[in-house]
C-alpha cells in the first residue's frame, strides 16, 4: 500500500486518534487545527491537508511534485466538490480555494498563501452572476492575480500595488473598499498586462495548473530567506517541512456583512483573561496581518453582529478548554456566517506566558507539570530586558501614541528599512536602532532582529509586526498613525508624528508595554520582577533534577547568578582575573621572566590580587560551591602587541625592547589553541598552579574563619588528556593546599577535578577519574576538537554556509552536537565506572541552551553552568527536561 500524502479535515482527528503531537508532526499545526475543529462540529469550510512528509517528498523529487501525490490532490479535489457542491472551474457555480502552508510549528508570516484560487476569465463572470455582485467577483479575482503572480510566479506586489494606488488617486478615495467594480475589471486587466509582460505569457486559465502551481509554491516558501531566517532563530529543524491546507474560500469581502479577523482568547501581550482581536468589514485575511487598514477591535462585532460574537465567543471558549491553552483563531464572516478557519496555541510574550500559565493553574485547568511545559525558556531572556528609567520618563513627554504590541523599551537611532539596519548597526556609532516602517513584512525578518525596537505606523495587534515582535521578545509599538497626524517619507528618509520630524539617524524612544513614543534618548534601567516569576519557577525547580550553576569570574556577576537562582559557581575562569589594569603588569612580568626565582617573584605579586577575589566571591557565595578554573589560555594572550607598549614593558622590566620582542615571538604558536595551554602551562611551571591554590585556599579559609561555615573549594584543572598530567598537577595543588590547612589547624576539604574537554580525555575518562573528584566537561572546547573547528573562525567563515547547505542541523557551538553529545555521556560511564562518587557537569554554553540541556539530562549530568542571565533559561530548561522524560507530558513549542 503506498503511503497517505493527504488527509481530508473531516478523517484527520479519527486518523491519528485525536493524538495532537502526532497530528502536528503530519497534517502541521494549522491542518490539525482545522481537523480537530471538525471533528467537534465547528463552522471549518471544508478541504484537505497534504501532509508534511510530501514536502519532504517534494524535496526529495528534486522540488517536483510527483505523479502519485497530483493524482491524490485531483481526487481529493473531487471530494471536496462533493462536500460543497460546487465544481472547480466551472463557470456557473465555480469551487474556489485558498491554499495555505502550515508548518508543526507557528512561523506567522514566513510562508505563503495564495486565495480565490480556481478563478479565471470565465468564471469570474460566473462568480458574479452568481452572487449578483460583480465588484466582489473581480475584487477576488484582482487578488488572485496578485498573489498568485507574488507567490507563484515570483514576479513581487510592488508592480500591482502601485496600479493599486494609481487608481485609487485617479478616483479621489483611499481605501482600496472604495473602489467600484468597473474600478477592479480594469484592474484585472491592467494586473494581467503586467504578467503578460513580467512573464511572457498570458496569465494561466487553467484552474489544475493554478492549483499545483500553488501547492509547489508553499512548498518552496518553506526554504525562503524568510524561513530560513525564521527558523534558525527558533531553532525548527529544516527537516520537518511544512504541510499544506487546500480550503474552500469563505468570503469575506463580499460585502458589509462580511469581514474577517484574527482574535486570542486570552491577551497574548498581557496575559489577561479576555477576549481580545480584530477584524476588518469587506476584507479577506491578508488585509488584517499585513496592517494595510486598521481593523475594529472585536468587541465592536457585538455591535455590528451580535448573533456572529456571541457565537464566536462560544467557540473560542471551546477551543481554550479543549487544548487547555490560549488560542490564536482566524476568522471570516461570510454574509452574516461565521467561519473559523485557524486555531492554534498562541504565540505570547513572557509576561503573559507566565500569567496564562499561573492562571490555568489556578482555574483547575492544567497541573502545575503541564504550567513549565508551557513557557519556553528562552523567553525568560524578555523579562531581563531593560525598562525606561523612571525619572528619566517622568522627565520626557509622549510625542505620540500607537499600540502597545510587545512589551519592553527601546531606544535607537531611527532607520527606515531592513536592510539599514542590518548595515548600520554593523557601526559602533549605531549600535542601537528603531526600525520604523509603514507595516512590516516577512521579507524584514533579519532587520527587525537587530533592532532595538520596531515602530509601524499602520496595523493592529496582529499585524506581522506585532506578531513577529512578540514571538522574538522584541519591543514594538504598531499603528502609530491610527489616531495620530504621521507622514513617512521613505525616499527623504523621514517621519513626522504630530509635528515633531526624526530624520534617518536621529534618536527615538519607544515603549512597547504603553505605545508611546519619545523623541531622544530615555535611560533604561533593568526590569522589575515579574509577579508570577518566582512561583512559576519554584515549579521548574521542584522537578527538574540537574543543578543549575554559573560561568563568573568577578563579584559582580557571582551576584548576578546568586540574584537569578544560582545553586553554585560551576565555572571561575581565573585568566579573566588578570587583565586588569591595576594586575596585568605582574602578570607579563611573570611571563617574561627568564627564571624560576623571576616567576616567583612576579607570582608573588599576583597572588594577593587573586587572593583577594576569591575572598570577595566566596563571601557571596557562602555555602555554595565555586569551582575555580586555573589558568587556562596561552600566556601569549597576556603580551602586549603594540609597539609602544612593547617599549614601556620593556622598560618596567629592566629589559631591553629587542630582548622582550623575543620572548614574544618564542611564545607565539601555529595553532595556540592547541598548543602551551591548560594544565601543561602547570606542568611546564609548577610555581603557577602553586600561587593560584595559595589564593584559593587562603581566601576559603579566610571566609570560613568569618562566617564559620567551613567552605569546601573546588580547584579545577583544564584541558587534561592523559592522567599523569592531572596527578602531576593534582600533586602540586595537594601538597600546598595541606600544608596550608594544616597550619591553620582547621578540618577544611578540598576537591580537585578536571574539565573533559578533548576526545582523548572523554575516551580515557575511567582512569582520568580515579584521580578526580569531578569532571567538568568544557564542551566549547570539545567541540572545536571534536570537529576540528576553529570557533574563532569557522563561525564567521563556513558555519553559516553549512547551516544554509543542512550540512549541519544547527550550529555545533549553540546546540550540542550528537557526537559530541556521545563523548560527553562516554566520558560520563567511564568516569563513574572509575570513581563512582564523581560529579559531572557541564560548563561550556551548551550549559545555558535549553535543547541541549535536555540532551544532559538525559545523559545524567550533575549540573550545568552558563552565564548568570540564562540561569533561568538553564532552570526552566532543566526542569522541563525532567518532566518531559519521566512523564507523558509534552513540550508544545
Amino acid at each position: 500500500m503506498s503511503k497517505k500524502f493527504l488527509y481530508l479535515f473531516k478523517e484527520g482527528h479519527d486518523a491519528f486518534g485525536g493524538d495532537q503531537t502526532t497530528m502536528k508532526n503530519t497534517l502541521g499545526g494549522k491542518g490539525a487545527g482545522l481537523a480537530e475543529m471538525t471533528h467537534a462540529g465547528m463552522p471549518v469550510p471544508q478541504g484537505f491537508t497534504i501532509t508534511t512528509e510530501a514536502c519532504t517528498q517534494y524535496y526529495a523529487d528534486n522540488r517536483e511534485i510527483n505523479d502519485e501525490i497530483k493524482a491524490d490532490i485531483f481526487k481529493y479535489m473531487g471530494i471536496l466538490e462533493e462536500q460543497t457542491g460546487k465544481t472547480f472551474g466551472s463557470i456557473e457555480n465555480p469551487l474556489l480555494v485558498s491554499v495555505r502552508s502550515g508548518a508543526r510549528q507557528s512561523m506567522p508570516g514566513m510562508m505563503d498563501t495564495i486565495l480565490n484560487l480556481g478563478l479565471n476569465d470565465q468564471a469570474v463572470e460566473g462568480l458574479a452572476k452568481k452572487t449578483n455582485n460583480p465588484r466582489f467577483a473581480y475584487d477576488c479575482y484582482r487578488r488572485f492575480i496578485q498573489m498568485y503572480s507574488d507567490v507563484v510566479m515570483e514576479l513581487g506586489k510592488s508592480f500591482f500595488e502601485e496600479r493599486i494606488d494609481a487608481m485609487k488617486e485617479r478616483k479621489g478615495v483611499k481605501q482600496d473598499v472604495e473602489l467600484d467594480a468597473n474600478d477592479l475589471k480594469e484592474l484585472v486587466k491592467e494586473f494581467k498586462q503586467i504578467y503578460l509582460e513580467k512573464q511572457g505569457e498570458e496569465f494561466p486559465q487553467d484552474p489544475k495548473e493554478q492549483l499545483i502551481g500553488a501547492v509547489k509554491a508553499v512548498f518552496r516558501s518553506w526554504d525562503n530567506p524568510r524561513a530560513n531566517v525564521y527558523r534558525k532563530m527558533n531553532e525548527i529543524p529544516y527537516e520537518w517541512g511544512t504541510a499544506v491546507n487546500v480550503q474552500q474560500m469563505a468570503f469575506g469581502n463580499s460585502g458589509m456583512r462580511s469581514g474577517t479577523g484574527v482574535a486570542f482568547t486570552r491577551n497574548p501581550a498581557t496575559g489577561e483573561k479576555k477576549l481580545m482581536g480584530e477584524y476588518l468589514i469587506n476584507a479577506q485575511g491578508e488585509d488584517v496581518v499585513a496592517g494595510i487598514r486598521t481593523p475594529s477591535p472585536i468587541s465592536k462585532l457585538h455591535e455590528e453582529m451580535p448573533e456572529v460574537y456571541d457565537q464566536f465567543v462560544e467557540i473560542a471558549t471551546r477551543l481554550e478548554n479543549y487544548y487547555k491553552d490560549m488560542q490564536d483563531m482566524e476568522f471570516t464572516i461570510e454574509d452574516g456566517k461565521l467561519f473559523m478557519l485557524q486555531t492554534r496555541n498562541g504565540k505570547r510574550t513572557a509576561q503573559a506566558a507566565l500569567q496564562i500559565a499561573c492562571d490555568l493553574v489556578d482555574e483547575g485547568v492544567i497541573d502545575e507539570k503541564t504550567a513549565v511545559l508551557r513557557v519556553e525558556p528562552k523567553q525568560l531572556d524578555t523579562l531581563l530586558h531593560p525598562q525606561f528609567d523612571a525619572a528619566a520618563l517622568k522627565a520626557a513627554e509622549a510625542i505620540g501614541k500607537g499600540l502597545a504590541a510587545s512589551p519592553g523599551s527601546a531606544c535607537g537611532r531611527v532607520v527606515f528599512s531592513a536592510e539599514d539596519a542590518e548595515e548600520k548597526v554593523k557601526d559602533d556609532a549605531w549600535k542601537k536602532v528603531v526600525l520604523v516602517r509603514l507595516e512590516t513584512s516577512p521579507e524584514d525578518i533579519v532587520g527587525m532582529q537587530v533592532s532595538q525596537g520596531i515602530l509601524t505606523v499602520r496595523g493592529g495587534m496582529t499585524s506581522h509586526a506585532a506578531v513577529v515582535a512578540r514571538g522574538m521578545g522584541t519591543c514594538c509599538v504598531s499603528g502609530c498613525g491610527n489616531d495620530n497626524d504621521v507622514a513617512i517619507d521613505y525616499d527623504a528618509k523621514v517621519i513626522t508624528i504630530n509635528g515633531h520630524t526624526f530624520h534617518e539617524g536621529d534618536w527615538m524612544s519607544i515603549d512597547g508595554s504603553t505605545g508611546n513614543v519619545y523623541e531622544g534618548q530615555i535611560a533604561t534601567v533593568a526590569s522589575t520582577e515579574n509577579a508570577n516569576f518566582k512561583r512559576f519557577m519554584g515549579w521548574a525547580d521542584a522537578n527538574r533534577q540537574m543543578k543549575v550553576m554559573t560561568n563568573a569570574d568577578n563579584p559582580r556577576d557571582a551576584q548576578n547568578a546568586v540574584d537569578m537562582g544560582a545553586e553554585g559557581i560551576g565555572l571561575c575562569r581565573t585568566e579573566h582575573m588578570f587583565f586588569a589594569e591595576d594586575r596585568i603588569k605582574a602578570v607579563r612580568e611573570m611571563i617574561c621572566a627568564r627564571t624560576v626565582e623571576e616567576r616567583k617573584a612576579a607570582l608573588a605579586k599576583v597572588e594577593p590580587f587573586q587572593e583577594a577575589d576569591f575572598t570577595a566571591m566566596y563571601r557571596i557565595m557562602g555555602e555554595r560551591p565555586m569551582t575555580i578554573r586555573y589558568l587556562d589560555p596561552p600566556l601569549h594572550e597576556f603580551l602586549p602587541t603594540k609597539a609602544e607598549d612593547i617599549e614601556a614593558l620593556a622598560k618596567d622590566m629592566g629589559m631591553t625592547t629587542e630582548e622582550l620582542n623575543n620572548v614574544v615571538v618564542s611564545l607565539h604558536e601555529f595553532n595556540p589553541m592547541m598548543g602551551h595551554r591548560g594544565c601543561r602551562l602547570a606542568v611546564t611551571y609548577p610555581e603557577i598552579a602553586e600561587m593560584q591554590t595559595n589564593a584559593v585556599i587562603k581566601a576559603a579559609l579566610k571566609v570560613s574563619a568569618e562566617t564559620g561555615k567551613m567552605i569546601t573549594p573546588h580547584i579545577m584543572i583544564p584541558l587534561v588528556g592523559e592522567v599523569k598530567e592531572l596527578k602531576f598537577v593534582k600533586d602540586v595543588v595537594v601538597k600546598t593546599a595541606d600544608a596550608l590547612i594544616a597550619a591553620a589547624g582547621v578540618d577544611m576539604k578540598y576537591e580537585v577535578g578536571t574539565m573533559i574537554e578533548i576526545p582523548r580525555a572523554a575516551l580515557t575518562a575511567g582512569e582520568i577519574a580515579k584521580e578526580a573528584d569531578f569532571f567538568s566537561f568544557g564542551t566549547n572546547d570539545l567541540t572545536q576538537t571534536t570537529f576540528g573547528f576553529s570557533r574563532d573562525d569557522v563561525e564567521a567563515e563556513f558555519i553559516p554556509q553549512y547551516l544554509e547547505q543542512h550540512l549541519l542541523p544547527r550550529n555545533p557551538f549553540a546546540t550540542i552536537d550528537e557526537g559530541v553529545a556521545k563523548l560527553v555521556e562516554m566520558g560520563v560511564k567511564l568516569g563513574h565506572e572509575g570513581n563512582p562518587n564523581i560529579t559531572c557537569g557541564v560548563c561550556g554554553e551548551h550549559g545555558g541552551d535549553p535543547e541541549s540541556i535536555h540532551t544532559f539530562d538525559k545523559i545524567g549530568l550533575d549540573y550545568v553552568s552558563c552565564s548568570p542571565y540564562r540561569v533561568p533559561v538553564a532552570r526552566l530548561a532543566a526542569g522541563q527536561a525532567a518532566i518531559a522524560d519521566k512523564t507523558d507530558h509534552v513540550i508544545d513549542k
